[in-house]
């Protein structure tokens, strides 16, 4: 099936720009002026691998894998790729870039339907639907069987993005109560949807009925809702996980069914897929299962088709603003002018995002003389700041677009004089406010050849490599405060890498950074922060 653009004067009429689509898909029009658009759904790899050099875009789903051998026999023609749907998992998106190419994918296209199948996991755990439906099947007229009613419960939402506040909608509309819980999300969002919020994860897990989680997966995310999360949810609630497998534990989930703790649950997503023929949750009762479907609606697949080639025809025009997952490569000299500036605001916003998430204003200052325009790193600290956090993979085109979407305001600050350092980057952010008292954090960096080192922490002066897990611990300046900290981490054989001391004045508030090999878990930091000589401890990870 071939569009081809009708003649024109114009040269670009005269060679239009052709696009391959290789998998199945609805495209929609493909009619558009300029552009010869080639659909062939299912098409081999190797009639791929020889027509590809041919093309300008290639537009796939998930089944084509988008590796080296494919990337290097397109040649130098391809400029874009296209990805239907959300995930790039089949795409070598480092090697993609590597050569240049501009991967795009259509996330919210799929918002709906991923909506609407939460919806009803939901509402078929309350009603016990899997139950019924086995039941009846084998012979067994059970009308005894007492549901729940979803009107006047309260449902807690874990991640209030795309598809958390279409739930929440939906879930409005079945005149049930909502509380979320999203510490990246402005106030202002929340009231905009007339959703309470609830400061942490136990106080939503404490007030509600039913839990469904919509956030990435993450090393933050991934176990987040374990057995300790679901046995603060009332007794008879009701779990539903159809965002990413693993974000609520598998067998805890199973665990809590059969205690007779939840009352039912519904998932789509398995943390290997598809799952193997023992998997625990094929034999747990009063779990409903579907086969990761989220996105498999007739109105999704159309939308996500026509959006992708809408992309991908854009991007051949040079408006990369929508659905960009990798960035197009800064030219050569910014990038080897501000390679290590870029490297290091990533990370400063990485770490300032894991001490105050959410905030509201991120002000970024340039201290001294920088080898280019540093507008660059502003936009890298916005990926670090929102990195893990989205339902789009945060990145240098569409950074600052997420920031202004979540409310966050932009400040940039230049002084000429760096009193320390050649240059410095100093990063603030704001949070709180609108009747929670109002937080800020700062660090800042510099950059020595072109390794990113941490330069401050709030105001104190600190010099240390930014990798791996960082513990930041505070104390009054008195000796023996490092050596109990050293000795209490030496008996849970976590090793030191490193270390770094800073303090304001003589005798009074210090502060003191260590880089650990290995993460502290939440009941080690917390022995951490009960010793004496310790007056508060956070462990991020740059």
């Amino acid at each position: 099936m071939t569009a081809t653009a009708p003649a024109q004067a114009d040269q670009t009429a005269a060679t239009p720009l052709r696009v391959l689509i290789c998998d199945e898909m609805n495209p929609g029009d493909l009619n558009h002026p300029g552009f010869q658009i080639d659909y062939q759904g299912n098409m081999d790899r190797a009639e791929t691998l020889r027509r590809l050099p041919e093309y300008d875009a290639l537009i796939t789903r998930s089944r084509t894998k988008v590796d080296r051998e494919l990337i290097d026999a397109a040649g130098p023609r391809l400029k874009v790729i296209g990805r239907g749907g959300v995930g790039v998992d089949n795409i070598d998106l480092d090697y993609a870039s590597l050569r240049g190419l501009l991967v795009l994918n259509a996330p919210e296209s799929n918002n709906v339907s991923a909506a609407e199948l939460a919806v009803m996991h939901l509402m078929a755990a309350a009603r016990g639907l899997t139950r019924s439906d086995s039941k009846t099947r084998a012979g067994q007229w059970d009308r005894k069987y007492l549901g729940l009613e979803l009107k006047d419960k309260t449902l807690g939402i874990v991640g209030l993005g795309r598809i958390g506040s279409i739930v929440a909608d939906r879930a409005q509309g079945l005149r049930m109560h909502v509380v979320a819980f999203d510490p990246y999300v402005p106030d202002s969002k929340f009231e905009r949807l007339g959703v309470t919020r609830a400061a942490t994860l136990d106080e939503l897990l404490s007030q509600v009925d039913a839990i469904t989680v919509h956030t990435p997966l993450t090393d933050e995310t991934r176990g987040m809702i374990g057995a300790e999360q679901l046995a603060r949810l009332k007794k008879g609630a009701i779990a539903v996980n159809a965002a990413r497998g693993g974000i609520i534990d598998e067998q805890a989930l199973v665990d809590a069914l059969h205690s007779g703790h939840l009352f039912a649950a519904g998932v789509d997503v398995f943390v290997d897929e598809p799952p193997a023929p023992d998997h625990i949750f094929l034999g747990a009762p009063n779990l409903g299962i579907t086969a990761h479907l989220g996105a498999n609606t007739f109105e999704a697949q159309e939308r996500v088709g026509a959006e992708i080639v809408s992309r991908v025809l854009d991007a051949l025009h040079g408006d990369v603003s929508k659905g960009a997952v990798n960035a197009p490569a800064l030219d050569a000299k910014t990038l080897e002018a501000l390679g290590g500036y870029l490297k290091l605001g990533e990370k400063l916003g990485r770490v300032l995002a894991q001490l105050l998430p959410g905030a509201h204003d991120v002000e970024v200052t340039f201290r001294g003389e920088f080898p280019t325009d540093p507008a660059p790193v502003v936009t890298s600290v916005l990926v670090g700041y929102l990195s893990g956090i989205t339902d789009e993979t945060p990145n240098m085109i569409n950074a600052r677009a997420l920031a202004r979407e979540r409310g966050v305001n932009i400040a940039i600050r230049e002084e000429q004089d760096s009193p320390d350092y050649q240059t410095e980057v100093i990063v603030k952010v704001t949070g709180g406010g609108r009747g929670e008292k109002e937080r800020t954090r700062t660090v800042g960096g510099t950059v020595f050849g072109r390794n990113p080192r941490l330069t401050r922490l709030r105001d104190f002066r600190v010099e240390l490599e930014p990798e791996g897990f960082i513990l930041i611990a505070s104390n009054q300046d008195k000796p023996g405060a490092v050596a109990q900290l050293s000795t209490l981490l030496g008996s849970w054989g976590v090793n030191i890498a490193g270390m770094a001391l800073g303090r304001a004045e003589k005798g009074g508030q210090a502060l003191f950074t260590l880089t650990l090999d290995d993460a502290l878990t939440a009941e080690q930091l917390d022995q951490v922060r009960a010793l004496d000589v310790i007056d508060s401890a956070y462990l991020v990870r740059a």
